[in-house]
């Protein structure tokens, strides 16, 4: 029942060339920075990656992206990441765009066991039409797009058919957590780290506060220890070590 790991290398030591990672954090908040620089560390490359979005320039997936360590992102959004649009664009990352929410139900769908399920979001548009590109030719010319979807009318109205999600890892930051894995998160940082522990065959939690069994309480645990296979506590400095996105100065 005890899930820690006592270093971040020693919990990716088996993430493996080609594996699919289901990575939490939603911009800067909430990202799994000490594991993904184990894993940088580590090499593995040619990952499969699901994540809302792929880091930013030099931080969180980021870093891998810049290293050619990526060779596929599912996600909903690529801003504030250059190297990221010059590699899908340059035709030397295959991306899949999905709308932010349906994104978030295929993890926790994959994650809860459902197969698939049907949604509004994206009837009438390339993303149930398909013809998104997913990855372009050194000439500029799409390689690869989407398929079509099945859309299917329920009480009159159209809605798409959308899978859901499943990886070999998940790599997801809390802001508290015990050594059965349950874990609690904070503010932003749970709008998709929960959801990737979930998809997740093996789900990795670095933990900023590592608490013994039964000092968390039910009512504030946000996902349960048996999504969770293996726990890293953070030093201090590394809890506290966070980015901020876009500082705001007001005279």
């Amino acid at each position: 029942m005890d899930k820690v790991k006592q270093t971040a290398a020693e919990a990716v030591v088996d993430i493996t060339d080609g594996s699919t990672l289901a990575v939490g954090g939603f911009g800067l908040s909430g990202v799994p920075n000490v594991l993904i620089q184990a894993l940088f560390t580590q090499g593995a490359g040619g990952l499969s990656v699901v994540s809302n979005n792929c880091g930013v320039d030099g931080a969180g997936l980021g870093r891998l992206l810049a290293a050619g360590r990526i060779a596929r992102v599912t996600g909903s959004y690529v801003g504030e990441n250059k190297e990221f649009a010059g590699q899908y664009l340059r035709g030397e990352l295959e991306v899949e765009l999905v709308p932010q929410g349906t994104l978030a139900e295929r993890l926790r769908a994959g994650g809860c066991g459902i197969p698939a399920f049907f949604t509004p979001a994206g009837v009438g548009t390339q993303v149930a039409d398909g013809g998104l590109p997913w990855r372009y030719g050194t000439d500029g010319s799409v390689a690869l797009a989407s398929p079509a979807k099945e859309v299917r009318e329920f009480d009159g109205l159209p809605y798409v058919l959308e899978r859901g999600i499943t990886t070999d890892f998940a790599l997801v930051r809390a802001a508290k957590g015990d050594r059965y894995g349950n874990l609690v998160f904070h503010s932003s940082a749970r709008n998709f780290n929960p959801l990737a522990a979930m998809a997740g065959r093996i789900a990795i939690a670095e933990v900023e506060e590592l608490v013994e069994p039964g000092v968390l309480t039910p009512d504030e645990i946000h996902l349960p220890g048996v999504f969770v296979q293996r726990v890293v506590p953070l030093t201090a400095d590394q809890a506290g070590d966070k980015q901020i996105e876009k500082r705001t100065v007001r005279s």
